[in-house]
């Protein structure tokens, strides 16, 4: 399941997308828009500026913008980043130990499958789609 925080880090970057001007949004601005309280926004943005998909600046004239083009970011990106592992079983996780029932467990192929499936489609759609910058007929929401 996606948590409140990596919905509202779609929803910022989106924002961010929306109303770039070259220039630093100030995340007063992007809490107002978004109805998302500024003390929360301030959670999330460290990890989205750690991970290298926006640019901080504190102070008077400050605030965030994207660092690359919208359309060369992906929601599996965004959301790999502040969500961590999105694998929907244990073991299937990035850091998870080999499973000893690995080569008798019959459910492990649609775990498998569903996380391919789930990969694909969100590293399918990009901050330009969801931002309506780009022609969104690849996606169905």
């Amino acid at each position: 399941m996606i948590s409140t925080k990596g919905r509202y880090a779609l929803r910022v970057m989106v924002d961010l997308a929306e109303h770039r001007n070259g220039g630093y949004i100030p995340m007063k601005e992007v809490a107002d828009r978004q109805q998302i309280s500024l003390k929360y926004l301030e959670r999330i943005l460290p990890s989205l500026s750690r991970g290298g998909l926006v640019d901080g600046v504190h102070g008077k004239g400050g605030g965030y913008r994207l660092m690359r083009d919208p359309g060369d970011y992906t929601v599996w990106e965004i959301l790999s980043l502040v969500e961590g592992d999105l694998a929907p079983v244990a073991c299937l996780a990035g850091n998870a130990k080999p499973c000893s029932r690995a080569a008798e467990c019959r459910t492990l192929p649609l775990w498998e499958k569903y996380y391919q499936l789930t990969k694909e489609y969100f590293a399918g759609i990009t901050l330009s789609d969801l931002a309506g910058l780009a022609p969104a007929d690849n996606y169905v929401i």
